[in-house]
């Protein structure tokens, strides 16, 4: 399918670059194809009356690293001229003191070198933090062996580095304190991600209470989003578009409660596009859930028929993005082209800090 057909006009200033305080207080467009009326304005805070007693909703507990990191290549030669700055986004970790990182400008480096990653420190035990680049690969990959370890790495990390915001934010305005709050869903606890799964951001303890009182349970998978979500797609066609692995979970528990959801008629919501994925790629073709670990590559587009997940809430995401190609596969690409279209008007804000929309797949309405 072409890609321009999930082009679409988004003005710049609908891109939200701080979250809705307090979280559920974000606008939530309500999405039914082939229900009377199709499209509905409610708030985040509505969620529990539009779901049924009996429905299950899944979250992803990924946690996100502080993997943006900023610093400079030590001098190769004496009298060399100012060595340039260089930034590195940790992306997958190797062993205990090694990760594979992108890096900008990946051209500056090469292998042997040394990056030091700052010079004012927060606490007083650390002073700088260095990585010896030990292999380049394409597209700007290296893999980095610092010189702490585990704990002591993790903790220098966590010192060092800033909030892996996405490119349309973080081009506007840099991350800072504030963000590593903001950007953290209540729900996280398995650290590995690069970006968070932004639709868990709305959600607060009164919020997931109201959902409790109602009677929709809350399932737990863990999905560790990679750089990938950010990049965009160049093919023309989207059979053209290769998806990066991600690392996921669903426990055997939550595998059986959710099956056992689905045979007592409730339905499976999941909270984001990652939650959705991971669901789908444990799911076999009856729609029985069974226990996941491992990567997915899944690339949903419309044609693709769903297995597992009756419903979803999902922020609204950007122009030929894979994000708004999965989500015109759930709802249909001209429902989602009416639905977006009306955000537009509405002044509903975009992208990871902005709004939500929550889509019913017309047969599970």
């Amino acid at each position: 399918m072409r890609t321009d057909a999930f082009d679409f006009e988004l003005p710049e200033d609908r891109i939200a670059l701080r979250p809705m305080v307090p979280r559920d207080a974000a606008r939530l467009l309500l999405v039914r194809p082939a229900a009377q009326p199709e499209l509905e304005d409610r708030t985040i805070a509505d969620l529990p009356t539009l779901l049924r007693p009996g429905d299950a909703l899944v979250v992803n507990d990924t946690k996100v690293l502080p993997a943006n990191l900023h610093g400079r290549r030590l001098n190769r030669r004496e009298g060399s001229d100012r060595e340039p700055a260089i930034d590195a986004t940790l992306i997958k970790r190797l062993d205990g003191s090694r990760w594979r990182a992108l890096v900008r400008p990946a051209k500056r480096l090469a292998p042997g070198d040394v990056v030091r990653f700052g010079s004012e420190g927060r606490v007083c035990f650390l002073e700088q933090l260095d990585a010896t680049v030990e292999d380049k690969g394409e597209a700007g990959e290296v893999t980095l062996a610092f010189a702490f370890h585990d704990a002591a790495l993790d903790d220098a990390l966590a010192e060092r580095g800033d909030m892996p915001l996405p490119p349309y934010i973080g081009n506007r305005r840099a991350a800072d304190e504030r963000d590593r709050a903001d950007y953290q869903t209540m729900f996280a606890r398995e650290e590995g991600s690069v970006a968070a799964p932004t639709a868990g951001l709305h959600f607060t303890d009164d919020l997931v209470q109201a959902l409790e009182a109602r009677g929709v349970a809350l399932h737990r998978v863990t999905l560790h989003v990679g750089p990938g979500t950010f990049l965009p797609v160049k093919a023309d066609d989207t059979s053209g578009h290769k998806m990066h692995p991600e690392w996921g979970v669903v426990g055997a528990e939550t595998a059986a409660g959710l099956n056992a959801a689905r045979r007592a008629g409730g339905r499976i919501v999941a909270v984001g596009s990652t939650s959705l994925r991971l669901l789908e790629s444990a799911t076999v073709a009856d729609g029985t859930l069974s226990s996941f670990s491992g990567d997915t590559a899944l690339f949903i587009t419309p044609g693709y028929r769903f297995k597992a997940v009756d419903a979803m809430l999902t922020n609204f995401h950007l122009p030929r993005s894979t994000l708004f190609m999965l989500v015109s596969a759930f709802c249909g690409l001209d429902v989602m082209r009416r639905a977006y279209a009306h955000a537009v008007a509405a002044g509903y804000r975009f992208y990871s800090y902005g709004d939500a929309c929550l889509l019913f797949r017309a047969s599970t309405l």
